[in-house]
């Protein structure tokens, strides 16, 4: 008798077998419910950019304001026009320097400026400069003066100066000398430098009533007076510098006379050393 039912094999005992799972049982609840992530790591992320976002705000509103301030402070101290034109900068991250109390550096300069009588372009970097009171670490920089006010510079020299004229690296000054009371026109091309704090002016040629003449002629026709012209002049203008300021170096360099200084750090806080100097007598 055949059989046409076919009985199916009972499952393997070793074999898995998934589970399956009850509705309504713990285990479906398991399963169903989302794991949950922490929170914290995003909380922290947003912490970060908002306070990464004020550090930066701060120091823009930093760089804004504080030219503003120095500047109004120089102006006030030097008794400079209510206008004057003048740039401050600043290097690094104020934030830092601000709360530390100390400037690296700070910039100051202008492209016209009268001090003492004296116009010209000033370019000054102060370092370790204290924003609550006491000296600086130092400060150098250099005044930049055109033909006009480098006449008004060797005002009251030996030299015959009326006019100047600047052919980097020599400068010419032009004038008159009197001989046997008759006014001869005199020019000496002059190469500039500074000795001791002092301006020194070397002569490298001449002309006597527009003729070149050798150096050592000039000194045998004129006698003392020559001798004198082509020597080696030394000028002292440091009563016409606060005292605190040093010259360093003079050269003619593109139709300007450029003016090396060093400033003493303690000009901010000795009286002494902002008045004018004193040359010998």
């Amino acid at each position: 008798m055949s059989d046409d039912n076919h009985t199916l094999p009972y499952p393997d005992a070793a074999a898995e077998h998934p589970t399956l799972v009850i509705p309504g049982s713990a285990s479906a609840q398991e399963a169903a419910a989302p794991r949950t992530r922490p929170r914290w790591p995003w909380v922290l992320l947003i912490v970060v950019v908002v306070l990464a976002v004020l550090v930066v705000a701060a120091e823009l509103i930093a760089r804004a304001v504080l030219p503003g301030v120095v500047r109004s402070i120089v102006v006030e101290q030097l008794d400079l026009p209510a206008d004057q034109q003048l740039d401050v900068e600043t290097q690094g991250l104020l934030l830092p320097q601000l709360i530390g109390g100390t400037l690296d550096t700070l910039r100051l300069s202008t492209d016209s400026v009268t001090l003492e009588g004296i116009t010209g372009a000033v370019d000054v970097t102060a370092t370790d400069v204290p924003l609550h009171g006491g000296d600086l670490g130092g400060a150098s920089g250099t005044i930049r003066i055109d033909q006009e006010q480098f006449t008004s510079l060797l005002a009251g020299t030996d030299l015959p100066v009326d006019s100047v004229e600047f052919a980097a690296p020599n400068a010419t000054v032009s004038g008159s000398i009197s001989v046997l009371g008759a006014a001869v026109p005199l020019s000496l091309t002059l190469t500039p430098g500074t000795v001791d704090g002092d301006l020194e002016l070397t002569p490298v040629a001449a002309s006597i009533g527009g003729l070149d003449i050798d150096l050592d002629r000039v000194a045998s026709t004129l006698g003392s007076l020559g001798e004198g012209l082509t020597q080696p002049q030394r000028v002292c203008i440091a009563d016409q510098l606060p005292a605190g300021l040093a010259l360093t170096g003079l050269e003619v360099v593109d139709g300007a006379a450029v003016i090396d200084i060093d400033v003493d750090g303690a000009i901010v806080t000795d009286i002494t050393l902002q008045d004018k100097g004193v040359c010998p007598s």
